[in-house]
């Protein structure tokens, strides 16, 4: 595959700040000029593919990691902000925006925190339904944003933790559908805990007692949940320092951001526990991504899966670049990451035209859908219903998944073999969010797209009620 032009500058820069070596020193390794590595460095030149190679053989990296889509999760942000009527007068093009992330990112990041401030400042009131004191407190990023701003910026992949889950998973010799039974064996012999099963009628999935020792789970809970929160405890047992060491260096601005990413970490733990790193990645490759057989190899629930296969994002062994998300009937995105081009839009709803909504009406069945973004890049989109169980009388929370990727590796999914990938007309149009949408004859648009011009048309009624113009 030809490699396109790659303007790297920074992590060039900042392989070379790692190796301590001044531009002279740097360019004569890689058999460049200093005056051409300093227009590489400054984004003013592109690498060529002899440069990547040199890159590649003199300092042991990864040509995937100097050439990853890190910067499209923080282009899709800083564009949206910037769509907003506040910079009606400021269109920036497509190569400033570039130069922005890929030069200065934590400018970008600051901006993006800004706009965050200025929205919900300007929500609140305008709805005027707190006093100036509430309104005033809400401009900060809430602690759950800023913890889902930072596993979205480090692409949803914790090294430390990902490595250490794994390691114990070896020492367990975990076996999938069996892993619980060595999981409680592992907490009753290194931490003398013991797990017993909960008063069917409890109002909670687990429950720990440090002073007993006892963990309890719900005797209603399904297999995949008991397996998943003795493997949390497992975490916050065997992983908590190192966590804590992750949490504390994130620069969280409140105690709740930090309980919030503790919790996350002990979670992202759990999941590697259960679904160890490179054996997870090697079943996904061999079944093809298949999701419910993935399920029954690890024991794991649907949702479980879906969330590991988007952390599969190990330098020098990755995985299929996905995107992935969870929806609530009201199309409140609850949990979302893309590794992929698609970004997910950080205000406002999903697009309707998008199959994850056709989910509720069809559960227990996966949905398929080829769809095309206004980029024009082309995605294979999967769908379906999950539950978190209860009886009868019971609240059952139901959930939409998404999951995805672009059409160029549909084929190590085993749900594209019998679509026509080739046939353009069989993609169908959908955005990310119609504030941000470029689509002018969208039938399902809900709001006009920002800074674009209306017309209304009186003697003309068509499905949306207005033209959109330039």
């Amino acid at each position: 595959m030809a490699i396109g032009k790659l303007f790297i500058g920074r992590k060039v820069r900042e392989l070379r700040e790692a190796n301590k070596a001044t531009q002279a020193q740097f360019a004569q390794r890689i058999g460049i000029s200093a005056s051409y590595l300093n227009q590489i460095e400054n984004n003013q030149r592109p690498v060529s593919a002899a440069v990547l190679l040199a890159l590649a053989e003199k300092f042991a990296i990864d040509i995937a990691e100097l050439s990853s889509g890190e910067g499209d999760r923080l282009l899709s942000a800083l564009s949206e902000a910037l769509a907003d009527p506040l910079f009606e007068h400021y269109s920036p093009s497509l190569q400033e925006l570039k130069l922005v992330t890929q030069n200065a990112p934590g400018l970008a990041h600051a901006l993006i925190t800004c706009h965050q401030a200025y929205r919900r400042n300007s929500e609140q009131l305008a709805s005027f339904d707190h006093s100036m004191t509430g309104a005033l407190a809400t401009t900060e990023t809430t602690p759950y944003e800023e913890v889902r701003d930072f596993f979205h910026f480090v692409d949803n992949y914790i090294h430390e933790v990902d490595l250490a889950a794994e390691r114990l998973a070896g020492e367990l010799n975990l076996k999938g559908v069996d892993s619980q039974i060595a999981l409680t064996q592992f907490l009753e012999k290194r931490y003398r805990v013991r797990v017993v099963t909960a008063d069917p009628e409890a109002d909670f999935i687990r429950r720990y007692d440090p002073a007993t020792r006892i963990l309890s789970l719900n005797a209603y809970a399904p297999a995949p949940t008991r397996a998943f929160q003795i493997a949390l405890l497992i975490a916050q047992l065997n992983a908590g320092d190192l966590i804590d060491a992750i949490v504390a260096n994130a620069g969280f601005r409140s105690d709740e951001a930090f309980e919030i990413c503790r919790m996350g970490l002990h979670n992202y733990y759990a999941g590697a526990l259960m679904m160890p790193y490179q054996s997870f990645l090697k079943a996904a490759r061999e079944l093809r991504h298949d999701l419910e057989l993935l399920t029954a190899r690890f024991g794991a629930s649907l949702e479980q899966v879906c969330h590991r296969l988007s952390t599969l994002q190990r330098p020098g062994l990755k995985g299929v670049p996905i995107f992935f998300a969870r929806i609530d009937r009201a199309g409140n995105i609850t949990k979302r990451h893309s590794a992929a081009k698609l970004q997910f839009a950080r205000f406002g709803a999903a697009c309707p035209l998008w199959n994850v909504h056709q989910a509720f009406e069809m559960p227990g069945r996966i949905i398929r859908q080829l769809a095309e973004t206004p980029d024009g890049v082309r995605y294979l989109c999967l769908a379906t219903q999950v539950s978190l169980g209860g009886g009868f009388r019971n609240a059952q929370p139901r959930y939409a998944i998404s999951l995805g990727c672009e059409i160029s590796y549909a084929g190590e999914f085993i749900y594209a073999d019998d679509l026509d990938l080739d046939n353009r007309r069989a993609f169908d149009p959908i955005g990310i969010s119609c504030r941000i949408c470029e689509r002018t004859s969208c039938v399902q648009r809900a709001v006009p797209p920002l800074k674009r011009k209306l017309v209304v048309q009186h003697d003309v009624r068509r499905t949306v009620p207005y033209r959109i113009v330039d």
